[in-house]
């Protein structure tokens, strides 16, 4: 959802999960979660029956509570476990601040700012939130959950270019290895981004490598386990 809101440094426009959006997702989650907690109660009651069942023995502490602490316990702590996903999943999200000045974005706790007078043009690649510099390069490349018309929206009402698709798209190139033309370096960046590629969790791999690339004028996408590159127009 995109907010307006009014910063020390004027208007901007927020993207992300806005607080209503928060909320109503946590109680959501929260009911879900004391849901399931009482149905873990039942269960564990009906396990203690059962000889020959699985968990035994937690199943036999956790009965031993009295009541009415054994539902307030289970209740509140699978609440509780329904709060923290939700928690968490807007830490892992994306988030934009955009303003005439600059362009924000936050993530697991990092802030990356982005000079509103190097902006060419931003759009959306599938699920990825991108914003060019003035030489074809990429400022920034993150996963989002954006909506491409509240994006459009709000890069428009800041003076920004919205395009609605990568212009340079029929630049890339499949990349193996040794490829030629490349600048010095290159080649072993891309061989190691190829193997985080293939590894779980490796985002924030992937990402410092994207970005040792950049300084280099060459820009990579991924298609699955596939890298394609392309050089920027201060390094052809």
């Amino acid at each position: 959802m995109t907010e307006e809101r009014n910063a020390h440094q004027g208007e901007f426009s927020a993207l992300g999960q806005s607080t209503a959006e928060f909320v109503l997702v946590g109680s959501a989650f929260l009911a879900v979660g004391a849901g399931v907690g009482w149905l873990a109660k039942t269960l564990a009651k009906w396990i203690v029956t059962l000889p020959w069942a699985p968990l035994q023995g937690p199943a036999e502490l956790l009965t031993e509570l009295p009541e009415p602490a054994l539902t307030i316990a289970v209740v509140c702590a699978g609440a509780l476990l329904g709060i923290g996903i939700v928690v968490y999943g807007r830490f892992e999200d994306l988030s934009a601040e955009i303003s005439n000045a600059e362009i924000v974005l936050k993530r697991k706790g990092q802030t990356t700012e982005i000079v509103g007078s190097h902006v060419a043009m931003v759009f959306l690649d599938g699920k990825q939130f991108v914003v060019l510099g003035r030489d074809g390069g990429e400022l920034v490349r993150e996963k989002c959950d954006f909506k491409m018309e509240r994006v459009a929206e709000a890069v428009r009402s800041h003076g920004y270019t919205w395009v609605d698709r990568d212009p340079h798209k029929g630049d890339y190139r499949p990349w193996v290895p040794e490829t030629p033309g490349l600048p010095e370096g290159a080649n072993a960046l891309l061989k190691a981004r190829s193997l985080a590629l293939k590894k779980k969790d490796s985002d924030d791999e992937l990402r410092e490598l994207r970005v040792e690339l950049a300084r280099m004028g060459v820009v990579v996408r991924d298609e699955r386990e596939r890298q394609y590159w392309r050089l920027t127009g201060a390094t052809r």
